[in-house]
Formats: C-alpha cells, sequence, structure tokens
C-alpha cells in the first residue's frame, strides 16, 4: 500500500490478496509489487540463459520466466536453476511431464493452465510434484489461447470468457486441495485486458499478475503497458508485473520499475525529472539526460535528480529532488543538494560532478537507511 498523508490525492489502496511463494520472493499480501520478465534465449543453451538471467537480476528482476518445451530443456532447466540468483518459473503448456520435470528439476513456480494438461489424473501428478518441491503454480489466461468450449459460448474472447476460464482453472487446483497459485488474465488489447482484471480481483483472492501480453516494440509496447498496467495499479490491482516487449529483456525490467515509480509503488534507482527542452535552454538537455541515464545505471538506491534547462521551472522541480541541476546563462547553471541552492558550475564540467554529487547523495541516504535499520 502506498500511503501519503500529507498527500491524500497520492495514496493507493491495495486490494487484499493472499500471499504465496514464488521461491524466497513473496507474492501478493502486503509484499511489494515484484518485476519480471522472461528469457528469450535457447533454454537448451544453458549459457545463454544463465547470462541472460544474470543480466535481468542485476537491473533489478525479482523473478525471471524460462519456456520449457521439450525433454532437453527440462534437463537444462536443472542447472539454469542452480545457477540463477532470482527464482525461476517454468514455462509449461500442454506437456505435463514437463511441469513434472520441471518442479522436480527446482523451478519455484509453474506457469501452466490444468485444464490443457490433459486428463484429471494428470493434473494430479502435476500438482503432486508442485506440492513436493515447494513449487507455486501461475495460471496464464490468454486471450488468444482460450478453450473452444469458452469460444464457442462467447463467440470471441472477451473479459467474460477469460474470466471463466480463469475461475475453472482455479477450481482445478482448489478441488486438489492445492493453493498455492497466482492468476494473469492477459490480452494485446488495453481495454479488454483492463476489464478482465477488474472481473477477476473481484472473483478472487489469489495474487494477481499484471501484464499486457504482446504489447510490441519498445516505444509502442512501453506506451500500451503503462496505459494497462499503470490504470490497474492505480486501482490498487496487481501484485507481480511482467512488461512484454518485442526487445531485450533488460528493457521490460527497466520499464515495469518505471510504472511502479512513477505511482510511487516501488522504488529503485535515479528518478530522472527532466524537461523536453526549448529555445531557453543553457545547455543540451536531451544529450546531457542520455549520458546521465547511461551513467547512473549503477545506482540502486531509490533517489531523485532534476535536470532542467533554464530558470523557468528549474529552482521550483530542484526544490523538491534529492540532487538538481538548472540552467542559467553564460555557459554555467546552479547545482541544487537536498532540495537546497549550493553553487554555480560550468556545464562542461556538470555530468561528471553531477554523477558525482549522486554517488555521494546515494551513499548518504543508504547510511541513514542501515542507521535506521
Amino acid at each position: 500500500m502506498s500511503l501519503n498523508p500529507v498527500r491524500p490525492w497520492r495514496n493507493i489502496y491495495r486490494r487484499k490478496s493472499r500471499q504465496i511463494m514464488v521461491g524466497n520472493v513473496a507474492v501478493g499480501g502486503d509484499a511489494p509489487i515484484s518485476v519480471q520478465t522472461m528469457t528469450n534465449t535457447m533454454t537448451t543453451d544453458v549459457a545463454a540463459t544463465v547470462a541472460q538471467i544474470q543480466a535481468a537480476a542485476e537491473a533489478g528482476a525479482d523473478i525471471v520466466r524460462v519456456s520449457v518445451p521439450d525433454e532437453a530443456s527440462s534437463r537444462a532447466l536443472r542447472e539454469i536453476v542452480r545457477e540463477s540468483p532470482v527464482p525461476i518459473v517454468a514455462d509449461i503448456h500442454f506437456h505435463y511431464k514437463r511441469g513434472i520435470e520441471a518442479a522436480e528439476a527446482g523451478a519455484a513456480c509453474l506457469r501452466i493452465n490444468p485444464g490443457n494438461i490433459g486428463d484429471k489424473k494428470r493434473v494430479r501428478e502435476v500438482i503432486s510434484a508442485a506440492r513436493d518441491h515447494n513449487c507455486s503454480i501461475r495460471i496464464g489466461v490468454n486471450a488468444g489461447s482460450l478453450e473452444r468450449h469458452l469460444l464457442e459460448k462467447y463467440g470471441e474472447p472477451c473479459p467474460d470468457a477469460m474470466v471463466e476460464s480463469g475461475l475453472e482453472h482455479i477450481r482445478i487446483l482448489q478441488d486438489n486441495d492445492f493453493h498455492e497459485f497466482k492468476i494473469s488474465v492477459k490480452a494485446s488489447d488495453v481495454f479488454m485486458s483492463a476489464a478482465a482484471y477488474q472481473q477477476l480481483a473481484e472473483a478472487t483472492d489469489a495474487p494477481i499478475h499484471l501484464g499486457i501480453t504482446e504489447a510490441g516494440g519498445l516505444v509502442s509496447g512501453t506506451i500500451k503497458s503503462a496505459i494497462g498496467l499503470g490504470n490497474l495499479l492505480w486501482m490498487g490491482i496487481g501484485d507481480t508485473v511482467r512488461v512484454s516487449l518485442s526487445a531485450d529483456p533488460i528493457e521490460e525490467i527497466k520499464v515495469g520499475f518505471e510504472i511502479l515509480k512513477s505511482l510511487g509503488l516501488r522504488h529503485r534507482g535515479v528518478n530522472i525529472i527532466s524537461c523536453p527542452s526549448c529555445a531557453r535552454q543553457g545547455f543540451d538537455v536531451i544529450k546531457t539526460v542520455e549520458e546521465l541515464e547511461k551513467r547512473l545505471e549503477h545506482i540502486k538506491t531509490p533517489m531523485s535528480l532534476s535536470i532542467i534547462g533554464c530558470v523557468v521551472n528549474g529552482p521550483g522541480e530542484a526544490l523538491m529532488t534529492d540532487v538538481g541541476y538548472t540552467g542559467g546563462g553564460a555557459g554555467s547553471g546552479m547545482v541544487y543538494l537536498a532540495g537546497k541552492q549550493s553553487h554555480k558550475l560550468g556545464n562542461d564540467a556538470m555530468i561528471d560532478h553531477i554523477v558525482e554529487q549522486v554517488e555521494k547523495r546515494a551513499e548518504e541516504l543508504e547510511a541513514t537507511t542501515q542507521a535506521a535499520e
């Protein structure tokens, strides 16, 4: 829950849900909203897959999903799990044996639709394997792969069909006394996804995995995800998120955190507040911000930095950030520290100096946090 007693209009009241564990990551309840991605390497290429997982973890990923389409991938999964710094979700579809193998290989969670993997006996075998190996399950409903009987009933993919599918799969797990599950109802259509998730949130207390599936490329997919996921999170719906982009998985993590940061739900790294630039700018704002984003990626401490080209909004923004730089004139600007005007600086020394000040401020904030703990 994100509460601000001073500014109540910023408050978000998260939906109450059960809490489950995905490895050592709590999902649901009062746990922080976790951010996930999925590898796009061949699972059988263990080295490449592990490298991608490690890069995702360094970028902040709490959980990573890996596709397990065949027996060779199941064998590779065991080594991948052993070397992964974060819990692994095994992506399973129609082969019940892959689900059993993934649980035995150490997967923290199975992404599976119980109704798609065969008769009741096979379903029980997968559930038994998950239970025996402390493996949770994600029911993953997708508008593009709804069951035939639901498409015949509703005529086309729609929120009602997606939620009905999800509740049917939930009943299968509950009938087998298995309750360590979360659920998603994804569509590439923002309206369909939002409506389905709102219905689902009222129908179950299970933790909800948010996503706009097959959202598109980096720019279009980011916008679509920000609109769809942002609105749901604003309503308090969602316990873990995956931004689905046709891009490097690292970008999915970055976008996921930016969405959460924009709503005050999760903070990691430097939040840069910058102007779009105009003829009043005292330095090249766009180029400066691009450079700072690259050079500050190593900062994990939540903090804010304002980079404003002129004195119209610069001083006001700087008063509310940990570090700030406002363009002035004659090739120089003003540095602000902890919301207070500090000293003038030439634009030619600006980037190095700002990086230094951000690193110093991060150390101060970390020391304060450790002292409080």
